[in-house]
C-alpha cells in the first residue's frame, strides 16, 4: 500500500511544481517562505521530484488480466484421499503435451486399479491449462452422444440433435482452446469412433480415455496402469485409518493385493464400523470371499469389488462361454501366473477342441482382452481378488466339479518321481502354488484319494529344496485324509514315511523312528518283499537309527535297501545312489571313513550321469563327500565342498539354511 501512496503523491508534487513553475515564469517578485526556492531554482527541483515520482510509479503494481476460469463440465469431485500416482501423472501430462493437435491417451488396467481417479486427479492438477474440461461415461455407447447434447447447451448450442452433437460440439470448442474431455470406462476402440475427434475437427485439445479393454495401442497412446506399489497401499491405510500400523497396513494390503479401490473399500469398512485393524485383517484372513462385498466408498456408494467386473463376466456368458468356464477354474488356483498347458494338457477342464489353436487363443483371449486376467508368454494370471469374487459369485456345485476335475489335472500335470525326472524342479515350482491354493480346503469326496497324493507329493518336493516347514503340514493332511479313506495301507505308509523324513530332517528322530517303523510294517503287510518302497523306508529308517547313534541296527537296513533298489533298478538308477549315501552315512558315523568314500564317489557318478550339473543332489553329495574327504586329510575336499556350496547358492539362494551351512562348511575348509 505505502508504495502505491508513494506514487499518487509523487505525481501530486510533480503537477504542483509544474504549476509554481509556471507562475515563477509569469513574473512573481516573492514567494512565501521555503516555496521561494521554487520560485527561484524551479527547474532543479523538477530534477529531483521527477525521478522520485518515476521511481513510484514503476513501484505501483500493474494490473494483470486474469486467465479466463475453466469450465468442467460434470467433472466428478476431487478425490480429497487421493494417494500416489505422482510418477504416472507426471508422464500422462508428458505424454500429453508432447503430440500434435488432438492428443489422446488410453489409461489401461484392471477394474478397481483406480484409472478413472488417476483421470480426475490429472484434471484438477492441470486445471489452470485448460479452458474446457468435460467427463464423459463411456461404458454403454449408446448414451455417449446424449451426453454430448447436454454437452452442447453448455457451450451456448442450442436446438442440437444427436447426430449433430459431437461434431458441432467440437467446432465450438475451437474457440475453448486449450481443452479437455475424459471418456470414463471405455469400451473398444470401435465403439467410441464415433466420439472421439479426428482430422482437423478440433486442435489444441486432450483426449483421455479409461479402459479396462485391450486393443487401444492403434488409436491411442496408452499407459497400463497397476496396482499400487506397497508403500502406496501402507500410506493410504495409514493415512486413512487412525491406530493402523505399518506392519498391520503392510498385511491387508497383501491380503488385498495392492487393489485401490479395495483399500478404500477397507477404509470405509473400518471407519464406519469402528474395527480394530487386527479385527479387520483377521476377517480378510479367513473370510476373504464375504469381505470383499463389505464397506463402500464415500462417493461410489454402490461400488464394491464383489461386483465389480460382473459387468465383464455377464458379457463372456454371451459371448465367450467357455472363457467363463476357464475363470471358475482359475479362480481356483494360486494368484500365480498358471501355466497354460495345464489346461491343453487335460481336454476334460474345457470343451475347447484340443486341436483349433484359434479357439483356444480366442478363449484365453477373451479373459486377457476384458482385463479379467493378465496373459504371459504361455501363462494366465489373475489379481487375487478377481478371483475371490469370481469364487463368491459362482455356485458351490459349479466349484466343487471344477475342483476335482483341477485335482486330476495337477495329478496328471506335476512330474511323479520327482528324484528321477531331470526337469521335476522347474516344473514343480510352477505348478506348487496351485497345488497348494487347491488342496487348502477339505476336498470333495469325488477327489480326496488324488488330493491326499497330491499333498504328498509337494511334500516331496519340498524335502527336496530344503523347504520343511511348508512340508510338515502338507503331509500331516495327506496321512489325514488317506487314513479317513480306510483301506489304503500303501499311501498310508507312502505319507508316513515321507513324515518320518521331514522329522528326520527337522532334527527330530525320535519323532521320526515310529513313523518310519509304521511304514515299514504297513508297507512289509501288502507289497512283495523285492517292492523299491520297502527300500525307501529300509534307507529312511536307517539314517534315522543312526541319527538316534544305533548303528548296529541301521546297517543291515541300509545294505538290504541298496540290494533291493539294485535288482529293481540296475546298479546305476538315481535311486540307488540314495541307499548308497544312506549307507555310507552308516559308515561315517562309526567312524569308518574309508569305506564311506567309495560309496559317496559311486553315488556322485550315478548322480551327475543323471541330472544336470547345478542339481541338489549333486550339490549335496558333493559336500558329504567334501566333509569325509577332510576327515582324511584328503586335499581335495575343499574344491569339492566349493563347487557344491555353488550349485546350492544357485539353486536355494544364499539366504537358504543349508546354503549357509555349506558356506560355513568352505571356510571350516580353508
Amino acid at each position: 500500500m505505502w508504495r502505491t501512496l508513494v506514487s499518487a503523491v509523487a505525481g501530486l508534487l510533480v503537477l504542483f511544481v509544474g504549476s509554481l513553475a509556471f507562475n515563477a515564469a509569469s513574473g512573481q517578485s516573492r514567494w512565501p517562505g521555503p516555496l521561494d526556492h521554487v520560485r527561484v531554482h524551479p527547474w532543479v527541483v523538477l530534477l529531483i521530484l521527477v525521478p522520485l515520482a518515476l521511481i513510484g510509479l514503476w513501484q505501483t503494481p500493474r494490473r494483470t488480466q486474469a486467465p479466463p476460469t475453466p469450465f468442467a463440465y460434470r467433472l466428478p469431485p476431487r478425490n480429497t484421499h487421493f494417494t500416489g500416482r505422482d510418477a504416472t501423472l507426471r508422464e500422462l501430462r508428458q505424454r500429453l503435451t508432447s503430440m500434435n493437435d488432438v492428443a489422446m491417451l488410453a489409461v489401461h488396467g484392471l477394474g478397481g486399479v483406480g484409472k478413472t481417479q488417476l483421470a480426475v486427479e490429472y484434471a484438477y492438477r492441470h486445471l489452470s491449462k485448460y479452458r474446457f474440461v468435460a467427463f464423459v461415461d463411456a461404458e454403454h455407447p449408446d448414451l455417449v452422444a446424449p451426453q454430448f447434447v447436454a454437452l452442447a447447451g453448455e457451450l451456448g448450442l442450442t436446438d442440437v440433435n444427436s447426430d449433430q452433437a459431437i461434431p458441432r460440439v467440437y467446432g465450438k470448442l475451437l474457440d475453448r482452446r486449450p481443452w479437455l474431455i475424459i471418456f470414463d470406462n471405455g469400451e473398444k476402440p470401435g465403439t467410441l469412433t464415433h466420439a472421439l475427434p479426428s482430422g482437423g475437427l478440433a486442435g489444441s485439445g486432450h483426449v483421455i480415455v479409461t479402459t479396462r479393454v485391450s486393443g487401444w495401442s492403434s488409436r491411442a497412446d496408452v499407459i497400463d496402469l497397476d496396482v499400487f506399489t506397497r508403500r502406496e497401499s501402507v500410506e493410504l491405510l495409514v493415512r486413512r485409518i487412525p491406530g493402523m500400523t505399518a506392519p498391520v497396513a503392510d498385511r491387508i494390503s497383501e491380503q488385498l493385493g495392492d487393489l485401490p479401490l479395495a483399500l478404500e473399500q477397507a477404509a470405509g469398512y473400518m471407519g464406519y464400523n469402528q474395527t480394530a485393524p487386527e479385527e479387520y485383517l483377521s476377517l480378510l484372513t479367513s473370510r476373504l470371499e464375504d469381505m470383499i462385498g463389505q464397506g463402500e466408498l464415500a462417493d461410489r456408494p454402490a461400488v464394491v469389488v464383489a461386483t465389480l467386473w460382473q459387468l465383464s463376466v455377464r458379457r463372456l456368458e454371451t459371448e465367450q462361454p467357455q472363457a467363463v468356464r476357464l475363470l471358475e477354474l482359475c479362480a481356483l488356483l494360486a494368484p500365480e501366473p498358471i501355466p497354460l498347458d495345464l489346461f491343453t494338457g487335460s481336454p476334460d477342464l474345457l470343451n475347447v477342441p484340443a486341436g483349433d489353436p484359434l479357439a483356444w487363443n480366442t478363449t484365453v483371449g477373451a479373459l486377457a482382452g476384458l482385463g479379467l486376467a493378465r496373459r504371459g508368454d504361455a501363462s494366465l494370471m489373475l489379481h487375487r481378488l478377481v478371483q475371490a469374487a469370481i469364487r463368491a459369485a459362482t455356485p458351490d456345485p459349479v466349484l466343487n466339479e471344477a475342483r476335482v476335475l483341477l485335482c486330476r489335472a495337477l495329478l496328471a500335470a506335476v512330474p511323479q518321481d520327482i528324484h528321477a525326472e531331470p526337469d521335476a524342479r522347474p516344473r514343480w515350482q510352477k505348478l506348487l502354488p496351485h497345488v497348494i491354493a487347491l488342496t487348502k480346503d477339505d476336498p470333495p469326496a469325488e477327489c480326496a484319494a488324488e488330493t491326499a497324493v497330491l499333498l504328498r507329493r509337494a511334500s516331496e518336493f519340498l524335502i527336496q529344496i530344503g523347504d520343511y516347514s511348508v512340508a510338515l503340514p502338507l503331509c500331516e493332511r495327506a496321512l489325514a485324509i488317506d487314513e479317513s479313506l480306510g483301506g489304503r495301507n500303501a499311501e498310508v505308509g507312502f505319507d508316513l514315511i515321507t513324515l518320518a523324513q521331514i522329522h528326520r530332517d527337522l532334527g527330530a528322530p525320535e519323532r521320526a523312528r515310529p513313523l518310519a517303523e509304521r511304514a515299514l510294517r504297513l508297507h512289509d503287510s501288502c507289497l512283495p518283499a523285492n517292492s523299491p518302497a520297502i527300500a525307501t523306508d529300509l534307507a529312511t529308517l536307517a539314517r534315522i537309527l543312526c541319527n538316534l547313534d544305533e548303528h548296529s541296527a541301521a546297517q543291515p537296513l541300509a545294505e538290504r535297501a541298496l540290494r533291493i533298489d539294485e535288482a529293481a533298478y540296475g546298479p546305476n538308477d538315481p535311486y540307488v545312489s540314495f541307499d548308497l549315501v544312506a549307507l555310507a552315512n552308516v559308515h561315517v558315523d562309526l567312524g569308518d571313513y574309508a569305506t564311506a568314500v567309495p560309496l559317496i564317489s559311486r553315488a556322485l557318478r550315478i548322480r551327475e550321469a543323471s541330472y544336470a550339473p547345478d542339481h541338489l543332489y549333486i550339490g549335496y553329495v558333493l559336500l558329504f563327500q567334501a566333509r569325509v574327504l577332510h576327515q582324511l586329510n584328503d586335499p581335495t575336499a575343499p574344491d569339492l565342498a566349493r563347487r557344491g556350496a555353488r550349485i546350492l547358492d544357485t539353486r536355494l539362494g544364499k539366504t537358504h539354511p543349508k546354503t549357509e551351512e555349506a558356506f560355513a562348511l568352505v571356510n571350516r575348509l580353508r
